[in-house]
């Protein structure tokens, strides 16, 4: 079984990991170029790299897909299918039409559900918990192609935090992509278009997305915490010494219906807990002509 596997990051590099436990190792494998990483801004390899190296598998790192060098490598490789998780760049039909096989692509939902950069996060904010992986087919478009295999993901609890969900999907993604590709390839299995009339989107993740909506629900802050668990990071605005700063939520749970918030990190301060932070927020004089009500809510 020839193929090619596309992917970057750590979870790219479990999947491969799993893949090569169930015999399944690519020829060639293809991720991005090594960035500046760090205080230093050294260039770091990916976890996907790391892993070739490891494993003494050839790789290739092009900085433009349709480098004409980079496509004559990929079809000199000979290889009948391509595999692409979270590689980090939309590849072009020119590439995707190589293989006779076709492009096989891991999606963290269950298509035509959250297409898009943001599938795990997307479903903790709906407070949907008919979570899944699809394998699709890819084409030209994002998240379009059709669907080859796909399976729930059973969340051992709700809502989890976006590197949970992630981790459960990843587990199920490896062993359904295991367990496709040999039936794949022997054309034991037939794609099905996906309904389009009820595709939803999973936009891209800015860091203003974080900002907590003080006058929403406690429930869905707390959504909003558990999907921006690593990054943007859930933060609200508090007034200090006169000063409008941004406090990150370090820590929350849901307990007995209420969201608690044990720790936070003030704008320019480190970790502390909520308690003293509101500590704080009390015995701050109050500004002339004003009083704290804007800091009340999170009391």
């Amino acid at each position: 079984m020839s193929f090619v596997f596309f992917g970057t990051p750590e979870l790219s590099a479990d999947i491969l990991e799993y893949l090569k436990n169930r015999g399944l190792v690519p020829s060639l494998v293809v991720t991005n170029p090594d960035r500046p990483a760090g205080r230093g801004l050294v260039p770091a390899s990916s976890p996907v790299k790391l892993w070739a190296l490891k494993n003494k598998i050839p790789r290739l790192q092009p900085e433009y897909l349709l480098d004409p060098d980079f496509i004559y490598t990929l079809k000199a490789a000979k290889c009948n299918l391509f595999i692409v998780v979270a590689y980090g760049k939309i590849i072009p039909r020119e590439i995707l039409a190589i293989p006779s096989k076709g492009s096989l692509n891991i999606h963290y939902s269950l298509l035509p559900k959250y297409r898009g950069a943001s599938p795990v996060e997307s479903a903790i904010l709906a407070d949907d918990r008919d979570v899944g992986v699809s394998i699709i087919l890819l084409d030209e478009k994002m998240d379009h192609g059709p669907i080859v295999a796909e399976e729930k993901v059973i969340a051992p609890h709700w809502p989890p935090s976006a590197p949970e969900l992630r981790k459960w999907c990843n587990e199920t993604g490896a062993e359904l992509l295991a367990d496709t590709i040999p039936l794949w390839l022997e054309g034991k299995i037939l794609a099905r278009e996906q309904d389009h009339d009820k595709a939803t989107y999973a936009e891209k993740i800015s860091k203003e997305d974080g900002l907590l909506d003080l006058t929403d629900s406690q429930y869905k802050n707390f959504l909003k915490i558990q999907a921006y668990k690593i990054w943007p990071r859930a933060y609200f605005f508090a007034a200090v010494k006169g000063k409008k700063i941004r406090v990150t939520v370090a820590d929350a749970k849901w307990e007995n219906g209420q969201l608690v918030i044990p720790r936070v990190i003030p704008e320019g301060k480190r970790e502390m807990s909520y308690q003293d932070f509101q500590k704080q927020l009390r015995n701050q004089p109050p500004r002339p002509g004003r009083g704290t009500a804007e800091n009340d809510e999170w009391r």
